[in-house]
């Protein structure tokens, strides 16, 4: 077998490699060279051994007390971008913010909301990520993914399920690692200023300048987790570390001590306010990731 040629860490602080900037240890984290890479490493995983793919970490929460098995990431290793046949062709790794930049230059139009994402593609596939009315979902055409056994395979996007924030695979244990975007020709011009425009909504609403993960819950239908979180007196709540941010309370954000038992305990107190105060159950659109229990 070949060997791989990307970095191996063990027992490696995740904290660094999450946008809330908390979390414990993986037991290893992989860091793919390239695709082939990235295929020859998953072969050599023990069947038993779990594996998770993240990005750059944005929607993220992992727990004290880290990972038991494999990390892999994904952010800054698999980032082409480039036009193919008319379509945009784009790796998992690259940043949406990137991507809607190249669509913009290369005046394929739609593809401007990436830029309101703060994450890779593989993660805006895996959750349908969206903002402004647009959905990662529907602008693809197709994908490739891979397996554990490190096996490539082409699918369309209509054998996926898209829903809102959630993504149905067809198959288990299979993760996003390119895809090809269909979008109407447009205007570079009009593009570059709607993703400006956008940019400064997202910095006048947003708590940019601080640690945070992106929206904690999703949005119900007809309302917004910000309103809701709110109307309920949340905004600025602290637990430790972490607050329901004053800018945006859809937004929990580090400022700068915070655990993840920290924001997990305030995640929860903000769900369990809003469904005694509002009557709504709000659905989390952050993932969790790892053990509670710190190893000794």
């Amino acid at each position: 077998m070949k060997q791989h040629v990307g970095r191996l860490l063990l027992n490696e602080p995740l904290a660094r490699y999450t946008s809330w900037r908390v979390g414990g240890r993986a037991d290893q984290l992989y860091i793919p060279a390239d695709l082939d890479d990235l295929r020859h490493f998953l072969q050599g995983v023990d069947a038993s051994e779990p594996i998770y793919f993240i990005g750059l970490g944005s929607n993220l929460l992992v727990r004290d007390g880290g990972v038991r098995g494999t990390v892999v990431l994904m952010h800054n290793v698999l980032t082409a971008l480039k036009m193919d046949a008319g379509l945009v062709y784009v790796e998992a790794g690259a940043t949406c913010a990137k991507l809607a930049k190249f669509c913009a230059k290369e005046a394929k139009q739609g593809a401007e909301f990436f830029a309101g994402i703060p994450g890779t593609l593989g993660g805006a596939l895996a959750m349908n990520a969206g903002c402004y009315g647009s959905e990662t979902w529907n602008v693809v055409k197709r994908v490739i993914t891979i397996n554990r056994h490190g096996e490539l395979n082409t699918r369309e996007a209509s054998v996926f399920m898209p829903g809102y924030r959630h993504i149905d695979m067809p198959v288990a244990d299979e993760w996003f690692v390119a895809a090809w975007l269909d979008l109407p020709n447009g205007d570079a011009q009009f593009s570059a200023q709607k993703i400006k425009a956008l940019l400064a909504k997202r910095l006048a609403s947003q708590p940019l300048n601080m640690p945070s993960a992106g929206s904690t819950f999703r949005n119900p239908a007809g309302d917004f987790a910000a309103r809701l979180i709110e109307v309920s007196g949340l905004k600025g709540y602290i637990i430790g570390g972490a607050q329901v941010s004053e800018k945006h309370a859809n937004f929990i954000v580090n400022v700068g001590s915070a655990t993840a038992l920290d924001i997990e305990l305030l995640i929860k107190h903000m769900r369990d306010t809003v469904l005694e105060k509002q009557g709504i159950a709000l659905q989390q659109e952050v993932k969790v990731l790892g053990e509670l229990e710190v190893r000794k």
